[in-house]
C-alpha cells in the first residue's frame, strides 16, 4: 500500500499550477488543522529551520508535528509526530481513506503528500505544527484556510522556480508572503533590501508585525561542531560543520523568543536542541564522501564556501546531478572555480536533467550514466581525495541510500 503512494507521488506531477483542484478538495472534504502552526517558506533553509525547531521544542517537552519534504528513502519522512515518522500502517489507512478522492479531483502529488499529513496531524492532536511549504506561499497547498498560524518564518528569497512564481526577486518575495497571517508576526532572514520593501508592505495590509533574524557572532568550529553567540544566548553549539546552519539555527532561536508566551522554552532546550540535531544531506560526511543538496545558485554558493573545511586539504571531486528547472548555467561554474573536477550524471526521477538537458556543458565536464559506477570510479581513481555529491537533495538522498547500504563511506 505504502509502494501504491510512493508510484503515486512520483508520477502526478503537474506543470502550471493553480490550485483549483485542491481548493475543490478541501472544501468537499473539509481539510484542516486545528492545532497551532509555524509555517516557514524561503528559497533556501525551510527544511534546515523546521527541523530545529521540531528539535528545540521536543526538548523543551511540546507535543510537535512536523511536515519537511522532500524524503530520503520512504515519504513516511515527510510528516512526523512527537520525532517519529507516521507509520507504515497509518500511512497505508490515510491513503486508503483518501486515493479515491485524490484521483478524483486531481490532485499532484504535493498536494496529496499534505493532505496525508494533514490528516495525520489531527489525528494527534500536536501542541504545536511546524509546516514547511513548498515552492511557494500564496497557492502553496500547505497554506489552507483558516490555518492557526502563530509566526510565518521566511528564510531567504533567490531567483527560483521562475515558471511559477515569477521572474523578479520582488515577485517571489511577493508570492512567499502569502503564508503571512493577519495580526500574526512574521519573521525574516537575511534577503535583499528589494525583497523586504514587498514583504513589510504585505505584512503592514495585514497587521503583521515584521521581526528579522539578528546576527550570530563568534562562529568558530571546535572538531565537527560549531559554537556560536546568538542575543542573550552565549556559546551555543550546533551539530554541524556547515557555516550555512548558522543562520537556519538563528532564525529557530528567533523564532521560540517570538512565541515564547505561548509556547515557553527554557534556554536548556534550544541549546539541547541544537547540539543534538544531526540533518542527513547537508554537509554530511561518510568517510571521504560528503552529501550536500545545494540546489540553487544561493545554496551552491553556501556550500563553497565550506569546500576549504570540507576537503581536510585534498582535492575535491564533485558528482553532481540536478532537476531540469535549476540555473546551472550559475552553479556549475561557481563550483568549477573552487573544485577540481565536476562529473555530470542522471538520476531516477521525472523532473531530472539527463545527458541531453547538459549538452552546453559536457565539453567542460564529463557526463556519466549510471551515478553509482561513476562514484565508484571516483572512489577508486581518487583514494586519497574527498568525494561530493551535490546538485539536488533528491539526488543525494539517492545517493545516500546507495552509500549506506553498500558501505562505500567506509572506503
Amino acid at each position: 500500500m505504502v509502494e501504491e503512494l510512493e508510484s503515486f507521488l512520483k508520477t502526478h506531477e503537474k506543470g502550471a499550477y493553480d490550485r483549483e483542484n485542491f481548493d475543490k478538495y478541501c472544501a468537499k472534504r473539509k481539510l484542516f488543522l486545528s492545532c497551532p502552526v509555524i509555517h516557514i517558506t524561503g528559497s533556501n533553509g525551510k527544511g534546515s529551520t523546521a527541523h530545529y525547531l521540531e528539535a528545540i521544542y521536543l526538548a523543551a517537552g511540546f507535543h510537535v508535528a512536523l511536515f519537511s519534504k522532500p524524503f530520503f528513502y520512504k515519504v513516511n519522512e515527510t510528516m512526523r509526530f512527537d520525532g517519529k515518522e507516521i507509520s507504515d500502517e497509518e500511512l497505508a489507512a490515510f491513503w486508503a481513506n483518501g486515493k479515491k478522492d485524490f484521483d478524483k479531483f486531481g490532485l499532484t502529488s504535493f498536494e496529496a503528500n499534505v493532505a496525508l499529513a494533514y490528516r495525520f496531524f489531527e489525528s494527534k492532536k500536536p501542541d504545536i505544527a511546524i509546516v514547511e511549504a513548498g515552492m511557494g506561499g500564496v497557492i502553496d497547498a500547505t497554506n489552507i484556510d483558516d490555518l492557526d498560524t502563530r509566526l510565518a518564518i521566511i528564510t531567504s528569497i533567490s531567483l527560483e522556480h521562475t515558471s511559477y512564481l515569477g521572474t523578479t526577486l520582488s515577485q517571489i518575495a511577493l508570492h512567499k508572503a502569502g503564508i503571512i497571517k493577519p495580526d500574526s508576526p512574521v519573521l525574516l532572514g537575511k534577503m535583499d533590501e528589494t525583497c523586504l520593501d514587498t514583504i513589510r508592505e504585505e505584512a503592514r495590509k495585514l497587521h503583521s508585525k515584521v521581526v528579522r533574524v539578528e546576527s550570530y557572532h563568534f562562529n568558530h568550529l571546535v572538531e565537527n561542531a560549531f559554537h556560536f553567540d546568538y542575543g542573550p544566548y552565549k556559546d551555543v553549539v550546533l551539530n554541524t560543520t556547515a557555516d550555512y546552519q548558522l543562520r537556519n539555527a538563528c532564525l529557530a532561536i528567533e523564532a521560540t523568543r517570538i512565541l515564547q508566551e505561548d509556547f515557553p522554552v527554557e534556554e536548556s532546550a534550544v541549546r539541547s536542541g541544537l547540539a543534538n540535531e544531526t540533518l542527513p544531506g547537508r554537509l554530511e560526511r561518510f568517510g571521504r564522501i560528503v552529501l550536500d543538496g545545494a540546489h540553487n545558485p544561493e545554496a551552491v554558493e553556501c556550500l563553497c564556501r565550506c569546500v576549504p573545511t570540507l576537503s581536510r586539504g585534498k582535492p575535491v571531486h564533485v558528482l553532481f546531478a540536478s532537476f531540469r528547472d535549476k540555473n546551472i548555467a550559475v552553479e556549475l561554474p561557481s563550483l568549477a572555480n573552487i573544485v577540481t573536477d565536476i562529473t555530470l550524471t542522471t538520476f531516477d526521477h521525472p523532473r531530472a536533467r539527463t545527458e541531453d538537458e547538459y549538452f552546453l556543458y559536457i565539453s567542460d565536464h564529463p557526463f556519466a550514466a549510471d551515478a553509482e559506477k561513476a562514484l565508484e570510479d571516483l572512489l577508486v581513481n581518487f583514494p586519497e581525495d574527498t568525494i561530493l555529491i551535490t546538485g539536488s537533495l533528491n539526488f543525494v538522498g539517492l545517493m545516500r541510500e546507495l552509500i549506506v547500504r553498500k558501505g562505500l563511506g567506509t572506503r
